[in-house]
């Protein structure tokens, strides 16, 4: 192959447009690298919310974070209802200096007169990045297959990477997950010198039905070095359909997975302990058969109790929550005096009851996994939609093999040779 040839075949591999659909395309380097970003993003752009902070980190932290989506807009497309992930692209895109265009199933032809394939030219020629929360993940490869801009799966049938994203960054801030929690007062600076590589391995436990944030989280945690527990009902479709477990086995993960029907076995030595809904959008008409399915499945504190959990283990929802999934019971009380066993009735005090509260109570991470969507999608925003690249070292996969692109095997080591001396691939679009 002439040199001329070759450099074409690595400048077309270059010039490839990057998308996110799941965390499984990800290298470990390049998770690693978002929620690195995603830290720094969330120091630099804090004093915003608290501008007259006493802290003394504040004025060093007075910059604006970055403005790569300045003059850009980024299509918000939604084929299903959202609080967070809309919340958090949006805003997003505002604190980058871009424009989110909301683009819900009643506002545009998508599904209705304009196929997928079509509405995917017609966005991408006019935003710089397509944000799409839909509904089977087959709509969603078909955007990015036929889309001239990065796409971004905000949530599909099969994957949620950015929620799991914003539970990793959740967790890389709990002190009491870190190898060497002295590194908290040894670095004043600590929140931008450490990442997941800082997290000691951790035992995750999830209870519930196998769902997009799941699927996300068996093709990530083992590769991160923790393991994964799992209980969910005996029924096939309570467990990782084919096309996610196939991921799983090719990424040896499933070694670091143990599956069970109990979910008291689940939470066993359990550091975190994760559900979802039981109920998805669109599965209403099976409400009855499956709360009878997952019934015993509630996080309770009787359960990781009687499970042998960590005795500090710590909770985390994607939201939004139903009462059946998790323990959020309120305890009241009146405060009486020596005059008065009970002198104001009528005036009942929330307060937290550890021993039977979960979801409100010290254990709960919820707020602040909620919280952190905005700075991981915003990581995910800055380096895919605002620069084209993705930090670290790449993973080898099938999208973009030189082999493939009409290179030989002499293209091939050279190309992989170059990639590996790169820490930083910055495609740049046609």
């Amino acid at each position: 192959m002439s040199a001329t040839k070759a450099t074409t075949t690595v400048n077309k591999m270059a010039r490839r447009v990057p998308h996110l659909m799941t965390l499984a395309d990800l290298s470990v380097s390049q998770i690693d690298a978002l929620i690195l970003h995603a830290r720094h993003l969330k120091y630099r752009g804090s004093w915003l919310e608290r501008p007259n902070s006493l802290d003394p980190r504040a004025s060093e932290a007075r910059v604006l974070p970055s403005l790569s989506l300045q003059h850009k807009t980024i299509a918000l497309l939604f084929s299903k209802r959202s609080t967070r992930t809309r919340l958090s692209a949006e805003t997003a895109t505002t604190q980058l200096g871009g424009r989110a265009l909301f683009l819900g199933k009643d506002d545009i032809q998508l599904g209705v007169n304009e196929s997928v394939r079509d509405s995917a030219m017609v966005i991408s020629g006019m935003c710089e990045g397509i944000f799409a929360r839909v509904g089977d993940h087959s709509e969603i490869e078909e955007l990015a297959q036929y889309s001239r801009v990065p796409v971004v799966n905000a949530l599909s049938s099969l994957w949620h990477p950015m929620q799991v994203l914003a539970d990793l960054l959740t967790l890389c801030e709990r002190r009491d997950f870190l190898k060497d929690p002295s590194i908290v007062e040894r670095d004043r600076k600590w929140t931008l010198t450490h990442s997941l590589n800082a997290l000691r391995p951790l035992t995750v436990a999830y209870v519930g039905d196998s769902a997009n944030v799941l699927h996300d989280m068996l093709v990530s945690y083992p590769r991160l070095g923790h393991q994964l527990r799992v209980a969910s009902p005996e029924d096939a479709r309570y467990r990782a359909p084919k096309a996610v477990w196939d991921r799983v086995v090719a990424l040896g993960c499933d070694k670091n997975i143990f599956w069970t029907k109990d979910p008291r076995e689940a939470v066993h030595g359990a550091d975190v302990v994760v559900t979802d809904t039981w109920i998805s959008m669109g599965q209403e008409a099976e409400k009855e058969q499956r709360l009878k399915d997952f019934e015993g499945y509630q996080v309770t504190e009787q359960l990781c109790r009687e499970g042998g959990a960590n005795p500090n283990w710590k909770f985390l929802h994607c939201l939004p929550r139903k009462p059946h999934e998790v323990d959020d019971a309120v305890c009241f009380r009146s405060y009486p005096t020596p005059s008065s066993p009970n002198p104001y009735p009528h005036k009942l005090h929330r307060v937290d009851n550890v021993t039977s509260q979960v979801f409100y109570g010290p254990r709960s991470l919820v707020w602040r996994e909620a919280d952190n969507r905005k700075w991981t999608t915003m990581a995910v925003f800055d380096q895919l939609f605002g620069r084209w690249m993705l930090r670290g070292r790449p993973a080898i996969s099938k999208r973009s093999h030189p082999l493939r692109d009409g290179g030989d095997m002499q293209n091939v080591i050279e190309t992989l040779d170059k990639i590996l001396k790169e820490p930083q691939i910055s495609p740049q679009p046609e």
